[in-house]
């Protein structure tokens, strides 16, 4: 059966299937925010809401696991988007002078 353009829809079919097969969800990636004695904890819930747009409240809460556990995930992202926000808080904190630690690992 052919439409108004005189191709075979079984091909475009065939065609779409192949993409879609091809197609793989990109991998992930933790930013992950690391508890010092020197960074504010004001200086920390500012990033968070600046960079991560997070609310005050999750901010917070998510600032004091930090300081509790040493560490804490901030969010996931693809590589891309993981970099630019590690890039952005280091940036932010050492224009601060604040030796804050963001790293990124594959969630």
């Amino acid at each position: 059966m052919s439409d108004d353009f005189g191709t075979d829809n079984r091909y475009d079919s065939e065609i779409l299937q192949e993409i879609e097969e091809d197609l793989e969800e990109p991998d992930m990636y933790n930013v992950i925010l690391h508890n010092d004695h020197y960074t504010t904890m004001d200086f920390v819930v500012e990033i968070l809401r600046v960079v991560f747009h997070k609310s005050t409240v999750e901010s917070t809460k998510i600032m004091l696991d930090v300081h509790r556990k040493g560490r804490g995930i901030v969010g996931v992202f693809t590589f891309d988007i993981a970099s630019t926000k590690v890039a952005q808080v280091l940036q932010m904190a050492k224009k601060r002078e604040f030796p804050l630690k963001c790293t990124m690992e594959k969630a």
